[in-house]
């Protein structure tokens, strides 16, 4: 499955995904769920490669968020179109959190919702096809302005537009005086 990740294709994703029944491997970056993790906290967390989680979007990320630094990415999931839950998971983990490693989306992934997705806190997206990949990458960039505030750092068009009429009044009174 294609991974896009910063608005670019990635070649190989650096995190295999382990099997809740399979052995570890001695190295490398491994993805495991949240209830191996769970079950095996003490043994995952003395490894020394990065470690990387799948949680579930029934989960509430409040009971998770302080652990979130441990992991160098954190995978949500979307299981359909209509199920936002996963919207939510990564402002949290972002916003109140300060989750800074990498998180992922996976599942139903659309190329209508990639932007809302990456405006929640997502930088990579498993991709459901290799053919649309690229235009899930120009996806990203559709829009230059944006309305509501997030976490993201952008100034929504209603801040800037208020700037711009600001700035021009005080340049009229400067004038008028």
């Amino acid at each position: 499955m294609p991974l896009l990740k910063d608005g670019r294709l990635v070649g190989e994703d650096a995190f295999q995904p382990v099997a809740d029944d399979a052995a570890l491997p001695e190295s490398g970056a491994v993805l495991v769920t949240y209830a191996r993790w769970q079950a095996e906290k003490e043994q995952l967390s003395g490894r020394n490669d990065p470690l990387g989680i799948v949680l579930p979007n029934t989960l509430d990320v409040l009971d998770f968020g302080a652990e979130a630094e441990r992991f160098d990415l954190i995978v949500l999931t979307f299981p359909k179109f209509s199920d936002g839950r996963a919207y939510s998971q990564a402002r949290l983990l972002r916003e109140r959190f300060g989750y800074r490693g990498e998180l992922r989306a996976t599942g139903h992934v659309l190329q209508d919702q990639l932007w809302a997705m990456q405006r929640s806190g997502f930088d990579a997206f498993e991709i459901p096809r290799d053919d649309a990949a690229e235009a899930f990458a120009k996806a990203i960039s559709t829009f230059s302005h944006v309305y509501q505030p997030t976490g993201d750092g952008r100034v929504s068009a209603l801040k800037q537009r208020l700037a711009i009429q600001n700035k021009d009044g005080r340049r009229k009174q400067e004038a008028a005086e």
